[in-house]
């Protein structure tokens, strides 16, 4: 019935990979837009909200509210940026990271386990061309 449908078959394909992904970072007691958010904090520290946001493709109230819950747990702080007071600068906390190579070690087994089932190369066209459609929609 939906097999021509893009919304239905997306949506049903980010609730399976949102189960994977869940279950992935639940030792480390992040949802996983939280535990992937954490992860551009690691790799990139001291982006703006704004550019957060914008690079994770959510709105700016999302942000702040993944956001705030990592300040709750002790692995983001938020400082105020030297060239705008007004914004803020996200850096990672000592505790972030101490769980850094066990969050990327958690999304490596869970992207490994997808290409063993759908073959490398399909995983890495099929991951190529969604990403060429988001940037075509967006």
């Amino acid at each position: 019935m939906f097999e021509q449908c893009l919304y239905f078959n997306t949506t049903s394909l980010a609730r399976l990979l949102e189960r994977e992904w869940t279950t992935a970072f639940k030792p480390f007691e992040l949802s996983p837009p939280q535990a992937f958010l954490l992860r551009t904090v690691l790799a990139q520290p001291g982006l703006l909200q704004r550019e957060l946001a914008d690079m994770m493709t959510i709105a700016r109230p999302t942000a702040t509210r993944l956001l705030d819950g990592l300040q709750e747990k002790g692995f983001i702080e938020r400082r105020s940026s030297a060239n705008d007071g007004r914004e803020w600068e996200i850096h990672p906390t000592k505790q972030a990271r101490a769980i850094e190579a066990g969050l990327n070690d958690a999304s490596g087994a869970v992207t490994k386990r997808l290409k063993k089932q759908l073959g490398a190369n399909a995983f890495a066209e099929v991951v190529g061309q969604l990403r060429d459609i988001r940037s075509s929609l967006g």
